[in-house]
């Protein structure tokens, strides 16, 4: 049973025990999230309006972190994430996410977690998602974007989400020169990125992680 975890930074993520993962890095929830998503990936891609896809939903954290970055900026975002386990509406509430973020956290946390899924839903005035309920691996995906936010389990623990097919089919969908970002730095990981079209940079990572990956799709 998934239990909540509160890490270095005081923000919570989720430990898994069947797979032993955190959904976060235990050095930081919030911490990690806004360097490697936001810092090395929405302040880095200048398209307007920004169409960001999401591999794995998760918390919503990262929804909350780019809701909360493009509302305080003239830029209007169109989300999509998708998910094939959303979390149960006990575990949402016991999340402490809305804290970090502001007065309107709470409000927006809420409106994120509580939007349909599969379908377009206006969360702000220039926030917009699309939450899909699905497996990334068979659901027909539609769409270019100039933003990938990789966020799956570790391809230690779901191996299967980091292969060349996987990133073809999100190579194919992401417009020329948009970027993915994601944490794992793994070889297999550079190697499956740069045979699917992306050319590759490690960058410095987050406390408790030595690098992470940059691509851009050539």
């Amino acid at each position: 049973m998934s239990k909540i975890i509160t890490t270095s930074d005081g923000s919570h993520t989720i430990y898994v025990p069947e797979l032993n993962e955190h959904y976060h890095s235990i050095h930081g929830a919030v911490q990690e999230s806004n360097f490697i998503f936001i810092n090395s990936g929405y302040d880095k891609c200048e398209a307007s309006p920004l169409r960001i896809f999401e591999a794995g939903f998760g918390t919503g954290l990262n929804a909350l972190l780019t809701a909360l970055k493009c509302n305080n900026e003239n830029r209007q975002v169109y989300y999509t994430s998708i998910e094939k386990f959303p979390l149960e509406e006990n575990i949402v509430r016991a999340l402490n996410h809305h804290s970090f973020a502001g007065e309107s956290g709470k409000e927006l946390f809420e409106q994120i977690h509580s939007s349909s899924w599969d379908e377009w839903v206006k969360i702000s005035k220039n926030f917009n998602l699309r939450k899909i309920q699905g497996d990334l691996l068979n659901c027909p995906l539609t769409g270019k974007y100039d933003l990938i936010y990789f966020d799956a389990f570790g391809p230690d623990k779901q191996p299967e989400m980091w292969t060349v097919d996987v990133f073809s089919a999100i190579a194919s969908m992401t417009e020329k020169n948009g970027i993915l970002v994601t944490y794992s730095a793994k070889g297999e990981v550079k190697r499956n990125l740069k045979a699917s079209g992306f050319e590759v940079t490690l960058l410095p990572g987050p406390p408790g992680k030595r690098q992470i990956i940059r691509a851009v799709k050539i």
